[in-house]
């Protein structure tokens, strides 16, 4: 059963973010701190990436790990309510990154997907990792990047100032987002 009613229960899923989540600024953050630019969330790509870096042709998906399903991850739980349905969601989800990865390859992207708990947990490892994925050596200013508290306390000052600048009327969310992943 739940805590929550119904509807505060939608309120409460209703204000999860879908882009410029924490664990998405902290990454954008690196790479542009290290020099490497990039583009947000092409629409003409499969899956409209989170991280374009054209020049290398490589995309990166910063994934949830409650909703795309980051095997052995703590926070990639099923709720116990409803659970029909949300196995569904999170099959759906999976296969429908599965299906964009391919369709990205086969245009010729490196696809990298970076799991939120790396990239809160040590967002300069996640860093390392995605570059050696893509098979970009770290820029000289790699070595300047600042340690994971500043990171961190930057990406909340920026998801703080995004939500402000969305406004309270739309819950923070901009118009036309919800629940949909």
């Amino acid at each position: 059963m739940d805590i929550w009613s119904r509807s505060k229960r939608s309120a409460v899923m209703g204000r999860i973010r879908s882009r410029d989540t924490k664990p998405e600024l902290l990454l954008r953050s690196l790479l542009h701190r290290s020099g490497l630019r990039y583009s947000l969330r092409r629409r003409d790509l499969p899956g409209r990436p989170d991280i374009v870096l054209p020049k290398y042709r490589a995309v990166v998906f910063v994934h949830g790990c409650f909703w795309h399903r980051h095997k052995g991850c703590p926070v990639a739980t099923t709720p116990k309510t409803r659970r029909a349905f949300w196995l569904a969601k999170f099959r759906a989800n999976v296969l429908r990154d599965r299906r964009n990865g391919r369709a990205l390859r086969r245009q010729g992207w490196k696809v990298s997907v970076v799991w939120e708990c790396e990239v809160l947990r040590d967002p300069h490892a996640a860093l390392r990792h995605l570059l050696d994925e893509m098979g970009v050596k770290p820029p000289a200013r790699y070595a300047d990047l600042p340690g994971r508290k500043l990171l961190l306390k930057v990406a909340e000052e920026s998801l703080q100032w995004n939500l402000a600048q969305k406004g309270p009327a739309s819950g923070g969310r901009g118009p036309g987002r919800g629940l949909v992943r």
